[in-house]
């Protein structure tokens, strides 16, 4: 892979027993970066997600933290305000 600007903000593991954690059809592009979404217990996160009956969160469908490094630190800094 090469080195990009700003590589920060992107990391794979592709020896992880879940890689990738969600079906895509860029694993290439796949971050494993933010593997547990910061904004999971935000109600506004913007991501794709189903409450199940039991109250609890299911983000199983959402890929925001895989693609979005930079909406993801947006919605924090918007949060902290």
């Amino acid at each position: 892979m090469r080195l990009m600007k700003n590589s920060y903000r992107f990391f794979q593991n592709k020896e992880c027993e879940w890689f990738p954690c969600h079906s895509t059809l860029s694993p290439e592009k796949f971050s494993c970066l933010m593997c547990f979404c910061p904004l999971y217990n935000f109600n506004d996160c913007g991501g794709k997600y189903k409450m199940l009956e039991n109250n609890v969160k299911d983000c199983g469908d959402c890929t925001i933290p895989h693609y979005n490094y930079d909406y993801i630190i947006n919605k924090l800094k918007e949060r902290s305000r």
